[in-house]
């Protein structure tokens, strides 16, 4: 995939991420997804205004796939935004892990104690009224043998919205 040059802004890597990020919304029933910006996938307060300006009386969920290295999944709430990320490691590296794990509190691991396995962080419960309980969403961020795009469009089957993410991503 081509990398795009983008403006970052100060502190974030001056050029856009291979990945994607879109929103999923659903309304009256049904769902629809839309990308967001590539500055989403470098910055995760922009991917929140992006997320907060498509106002919805339903469901409004981000997706980011950041590299193919791990994805992040944000949903505005009245009070603030819950966050998940598929592997809290990718913080030492990325800058939108760096800051769902500000936002979350939560430290990041030493360099040299960084861990093997995938490090699910944060709210697993952020799918639970979609039909994905905490406890599959962190066993599907832990399985090593899926990329975050095929971990993505496991999400979106689940949920019920694989067929709009395919009409903006190509999904596995």
């Amino acid at each position: 995939m081509a990398v795009q040059s983008v403006e970052a802004p100060a502190g974030v890597r001056e050029q856009a991420l291979p990945g994607y990020a879109v929103a999923a919304i659903r309304e009256d029933g049904r769902w629809r997804c839309t990308r967001l910006t590539p500055e989403a996938l470098l910055d995760l307060d922009a991917a929140i205004t992006e997320l907060r300006e498509l106002r919805s009386t339903g469901a409004v969920l981000g997706l980011l796939d950041v590299d193919d290295e791990f994805f992040v999944l944000l949903r505005p709430t009245p009070g603030g935004v819950s966050l998940m990320v598929s592997d809290a490691v990718a913080a030492l590296d990325y800058d939108v892990a760096a800051d769902v794990l500000d936002l979350l509190r939560i430290d990041l691991p030493p360099d040299d104690e960084a861990l093997d396995e995938p490090w699910p962080e944060g709210d697993l419960a952020i799918l639970a009224d979609l039909g994905l309980p905490a406890d599959e969403l962190e066993v599907l961020a832990g399985e090593i043998e899926l990329y975050p795009d095929e971990q993505l469009a496991a999400i979106s089957r689940r949920c019920g919205f694989a067929d709009a993410l395919a009409e903006v991503v190509d999904i596995r």
